[in-house]
C-alpha cells in the first residue's frame, strides 16, 4: 500500500511537472510573439515617418532623386519583410538609406530650421529609442525561451510538442549603433 503510494505521488509530481514545463514554454512563445509585435509596430512607426521626411527634404532638395529611391525601396522591403530575419536585414538596410537622406540633409541650412523638420526628427529620434527598447526585449524573451527549449529535462517536453528555437533579432555589425540624427550647424 505503501509503495502504491508512493508510486502515485511520484506519477502525480511527473505529471505536474510536465503540465508545468508546457505551460511555461508556451507562455514563452507567446511573449516572444508580443516582442515581435512590439517591434514591428515601431518599424511600422519608423515607415510611417518616412514619407513625411522624405517630402519635407524634397522640398529643398530636389536634385537628390537617387537618395529619395533608396529611402523609398528600403522602406517597401521593411514593409514586406516578414521574419524576425528578414525585418533585421530590412531595416540595416532602411538604417543605410537614412543615413544618406540625413547627410543631404546636412546641406540645407533652411530644412534643418524648418519647425516641420525639427518635428519628424524629434518623433525619428523616439522611435529609433523604442525600436532599441523593442529588440531587446524581443531578443530576452527569445533568450529565455531558448534555454528552455535546449536544457534538460525541458527539452524532453519541447522535443515532444515540436518547440523549436527562435531566431534573435540582430543586426549587422556596422548597424549595431542606432541612427544619429542631428541637423544643427
Amino acid at each position: 500500500m505503501n509503495t502504491l503510494l508512493i508510486a502515485g505521488g511520484v506519477i502525480v509530481l511527473l505529471f505536474l511537472y510536465f503540465v508545468g514545463t508546457y505551460n511555461a514554454l508556451v507562455i514563452l512563445k507567446t511573449r516572444i510573439k508580443e516582442a515581435f509585435s512590439g517591434i514591428d509596430v515601431q518599424l511600422k512607426r519608423r515607415a510611417d515617418l518616412i514619407p513625411n521626411l522624405v517630402e519635407t527634404v524634397k522640398g529643398y532638395a530636389k536634385h537628390e532623386k537617387e537618395v529619395f529611391e533608396n529611402v523609398t525601396k528600403a522602406r517597401t522591403a521593411l514593409m514586406n519583410a516578414e521574419t524576425p530575419k528578414e525585418k533585421a536585414q530590412a531595416d540595416n538596410v532602411l538604417t543605410g538609406a537614412l543615413k544618406s537622406l540625413f547627410a543631404v540633409a546636412e546641406n540645407y541650412p533652411q530644412l534643418q530650421a524648418s519647425q516641420n523638420f525639427q518635428e519628424l526628427q524629434r518623433q525619428l529620434e523616439d522611435t529609433e529609442d523604442k525600436i532599441a527598447y523593442s529588440r531587446q526585449f524581443y531578443n530576452s524573451n527569445v533568450l529565455e525561451y531558448n534555454t528552455k527549449v535546449k536544457t534538460f529535462p525541458s527539452n524532453i517536453i519541447a522535443n515532444m510538442f515540436g518547440f523549436k528555437e527562435e531566431e534573435f533579432f540582430e543586426a549587422k555589425e556596422e548597424e549595431r549603433t542606432s541612427v544619429r540624427v542631428n541637423f544643427k550647424s
